[in-house]
């Protein structure tokens, strides 16, 4: 299962209910920030979810509403020593920039006891964990190096308790082997297989994450058959020539992504100040009815097939 929790949900500049781009995506122990939007700090400690574990940012872009939140952060990170290292990852032309506003700018020269690492990121996988993978992807805006994410569970074999209560396997130490795919001795003295007590080899959760974007046409294989996309939708469809002008989607544009590449659930961010909320989800719920609208500090449980929304 991951969990993602919108930290800033307003595009170009902060309103007086949205702060500027940021998400937070949690797998298990793992803890991953997408960018970082000015005031990204404050909404982290807003949430709850504090900085514990946060050693991997996620840059979609260089554009400043997705990158000054970096500055605060990690002068924060640094000063108080929160963790011993912390890796930011992105396209080239972002991290010259975040470079500059890291070691030019917050540290000026200090060499602090917190390893940094800016990380530059070509398309593929860019971490691999025992249960699940991120890999990058392009994307196209107003600049180069520009990346949306996808993060997936690993294909599982599901255990099937009924096959092992006919086999009379104790709870304990068997049955979790078993699930770990490995041969058992019961204590009988008899020889369990996992292929007598898994069923066949299922997809996992997969949520595909694109910062800010102009076209979809090269997006539909990368998304297809997501549980969840998260995409901007920054414009209504009568402004589509100002949308395409500025490298950004309309919320008809981002819906009809979802119908193409069968997702089954839409979160609609980086929405504009322009707009009501609800002429943006009727826009979007027109083509594809399975959409939000996220807010600042909404917190989704995603698993294969199902998104719900956590109550605050």
């Amino acid at each position: 299962m991951f969990e993602i929790i919108f930290l800033g949900t307003s595009a170009s500049a902060p309103s007086v209910h949205r702060g500027l781009s940021s998400q937070m995506v949690i797998h298990s122990e793992h803890r991953f920030l997408i960018d970082a939007g000015e005031g990204t700090q404050r909404q982290i400690l807003k949430s709850g979810l504090g900085f514990k574990r946060l050693e991997h940012i996620l840059v979609t872009h260089g554009h400043l509403d997705h990158i000054l939140g970096l500055g605060g952060l990690i002068s924060t990170f640094v000063r108080w020593e929160v963790m011993p290292k912390i890796e930011i990852v992105g396209g080239e032309e972002a991290l010259s920039r975040i470079n500059d506003l890291i070691f030019g700018v917050v540290l000026r020269g200090e060499y602090p006891d917190v390893e940094i690492t800016l990380r530059p990121i070509e398309s593929g996988i860019i971490y691999e964990e025992t249960m699940f993978t991120i890999t990058a992807f392009p994307v196209y805006h107003r600049a180069p190096g520009c990346f949306g994410y996808t993060f997936e569970e690993k294909p599982r074999r599901p255990f099937l308790p009924e096959r092992a209560a006919a086999l009379d396997i104790p709870p304990g130490p068997w049955r979790r082997d078993l699930v770990l795919g490995q041969c058992v001795t019961l204590p009988d003295g008899r020889e369990i297989t996992p292929e007598q007590v898994l069923g066949p080899s299922q997809p996992g959760t997969k949520m595909v994450h694109v910062g800010d974007t102009g076209r979809t046409d090269n997006l539909v294989e990368v998304v297809r058959g997501a549980d969840v996309l998260v995409i901007e939708a920054t414009y209504l469809e009568p402004e589509i020539e100002m949308a395409e002008r500025f490298g950004h989607l309309t919320a008809r544009q981002a819906a009809e992504l979802a119908v193409e590449a069968e997702v089954d659930q839409l979160l609609l961010t980086h929405v504009s100040r322009r707009y009501w909320e609800k002429d943006i989800k009727a826009e979007a719920r027109a083509i594809f009815p399975h959409t939000d609208v996220v807010r600042d500090f909404d917190h989704y449980h995603i698993q294969q097939g199902k998104c719900v929304r956590v109550a605050k």
